[in-house]
């Protein structure tokens, strides 16, 4: 800390201001005894590739508002590397995501309980995504009606995405008016955090209503480790402007820097696995074996079809119509440009065996891929699927002592049998989707992967060639009883080991969840702030 000049203390520190960072930050000052610091090193959420909703493949491929990271070779998909990006902007990844709203089933919560983590079932963190929702018209004992987070119901008028249900239906699938509230299983809107045609992002919701408390102040620069006396957290170093300086916590230190982030600041701060530590010269603080473990992530493939008829977002694609349909988001934030187009969601069951559902569909009426790219020149549809739990494990290490370095990412996708046996039977149960009387007059043919691919080996193939990430990623500092000597953060989210310090983000989840994962870090921000200014907890619900 010597020759490293103060700027600013605080009562609690927060890094990151992401999903949950923004939470943290607005919850934390809210009753104005406590000064709030949150610390971020991406700039300005405002630039309409952020708040269109129909703009969401352009900020998660730009430097600007991406960190850019990417998976080390993985062995189990012919060495290729995945994209791996985490939101560099306020709002983090609720900036730059596909804005879609999944709090998860009852039963991943469950399982969070029964890993140690007390008081994370599905009844207690029920409350607590209420307490954040906002969906207009709702049950509000089952869904929120009155939070900072606006929910939109897309009304699934395209009629692929209404062939697309009937044709679930047709399958023997069931009908769900909202997979976010007492039955996940079948298919239904899937919710969007769009509001008034504009990304409902976390900065929007939580930060900038906050913004101008004085008991809150925004830093700008990268964290690049905590500060100690003795074992407790004091505060956090960063680099401003090329200098390094010093930002002071009288309370607390609340990392809520993204799953790889976070795990790769408590190992520089010395809290982690020895040997990794050793290996990079950082002095051991507390150990923690867990630290960058248990790594995971959601993996999805697309089918697509070609379209009989003209009517997939392909007719927007154009210079002109783009140009037109912005020009009328801007000035209307009506239109084409106000949904992010994923408004139909399915949950199914490809193991009959399962309790709950195993697998999750997102539709999209165009054949188009995250990075904007069209596999061919023509109106298509597509389903994307991929199973929602996996037995594959990954981690986070350090790839140097320099936090400037990108960590080193290993997901170890594919690794289990499980999965393959997965997607060959997520493939075949499309197919059959796809071939209903409902969706013929609308089916030009299989485009990817092709009716060339139809055995096992063949489908197997096309995973490895590929499977993408759903950018789902989770895990790293693991929350668990304190007595776990793989757990990270404790069930409420002190890291274990050492005092003032604090993990907030996806990266304490102990199991993934089933279905998109901002709508669970709102959740655990939430409920993590209630812990951290010693309030009493909400009640759980009943049964």
């Amino acid at each position: 800390m010597a020759g490293s000049p103060e700027i600013g203390t605080a009562d609690y520190v927060i890094v990151g201001a992401g999903s949950a960072g923004c939470v943290l930050a607005n919850r934390l000052s809210a009753c104005g005894n406590h000064d709030v610091a949150l610390l971020e090193y991406g700039g300005s959420d405002m630039g309409p590739f952020i708040q269109m909703p129909a703009a969401l493949s352009y900020p998660m491929n730009m430097k600007r508002y991406d960190w850019g990271y990417r998976s080390q070779p993985e062995p189990h998909i012919g060495g290729r590397r995945l994209a791996a990006p985490r939101g560099k902007v306020l709002g983090g990844s609720s900036s730059i995501n596909g804005l879609v709203y999944i709090r998860g089933n009852s039963k991943d919560f469950d399982a969070w309980e029964a890993q140690g983590a007390a008081g994370w079932s599905g009844k207690h963190v029920a409350p607590y995504f209420r307490r954040l929702e906002n969906v207009e018209g709702a049950d509000p004992a089952i869904r929120g009606t009155e939070g900072p987070l606006h929910i939109t119901v897309p009304k699934q008028q395209h009629p692929l995405d209404q062939a697309f249900m009937n044709a679930a239906q047709e399958a023997g699938f069931n009908r769900t008016a909202d997979c976010n509230g007492l039955h996940q299983d079948g298919f239904g809107p899937m919710d969007q955090t769009i509001w008034r045609g504009r990304r409902w992002s976390a900065a929007n919701a939580y930060l900038k209503p906050a913004r101008n408390r004085e008991n809150l102040k925004l830093y700008h620069g990268l964290a690049c480790r905590v500060l100690w006396k003795g074992n407790k957290a004091i505060g956090v170093e960063l680099v401003c402007k090329g200098e390094r300086r010093v930002l002071l916590a009288r309370k607390e230190v609340v990392l809520s820097a993204s799953v790889f982030n976070s795990a790769k600041l408590l190992m520089l701060s010395g809290i982690g696995p020895q040997d990794e530590l050793n290996a990079h010269g950082i002095d051991m603080v507390c150990e923690r074996s867990g630290v960058g473990q248990n790594l995971q992530d959601h993996l999805e493939i697309y089918l697509q079809s070609r379209c009989t008829r003209p009517i997939t977002l392909r007719r927007y694609m154009n210079p002109v119509s783009k140009g037109l349909a912005s020009l009328q988001w801007l000035l209307t934030k009506t239109g084409i440009g106000a949904s992010n187009h994923f408004e139909t969601a399915g949950f199914v069951r490809l193991d009959d065996k399962a309790d709950y559902p195993d697998a999750q569909y997102h539709f999209l009426p165009a054949a188009i891929r995250y990075d904007g790219s069209q596999p061919v020149q023509a109106h298509g549809f597509q389903a994307h699927i991929g199973p929602g739990r996996t037995a594959a494990r990954g981690a986070v290490r350090l790839a140097s002592a320099d936090p400037l370095a990108a960590p080193s990412i290993q997901f170890n996708y594919m690794s289990s049998d499980a999965d393959w046996k997965a997607f060959r039977a997520s493939v075949r149960l499309t197919r059959e989707i796809f071939s209903q009387p409902a969706l013929k007059a609308f089916n030009g043919g299989e485009i990817t992967p092709g009716l060339d691919c139809m055995s096992d080996d063949d489908i197997d193939a096309f995973v490895a060639r590929e499977v993408e990430s759903a950018y789902h990623p989770c895990g790293t500092c693991r929350m668990g009883s304190p007595d776990d000597p793989a757990a990270v953060v404790d069930p409420e989210c002190r890291v274990i080991g050492v005092e003032g310090l604090r993990v907030v983000d996806s990266s304490v989840f102990p199991n993934i969840t089933n279905g998109n994962i901002n709508a669970p870090t709102l959740m655990l921000a939430e409920k993590a702030a209630d812990h951290i200014l010693g309030r009493e907890i909400l009640p759980a619900d009943a049964g």
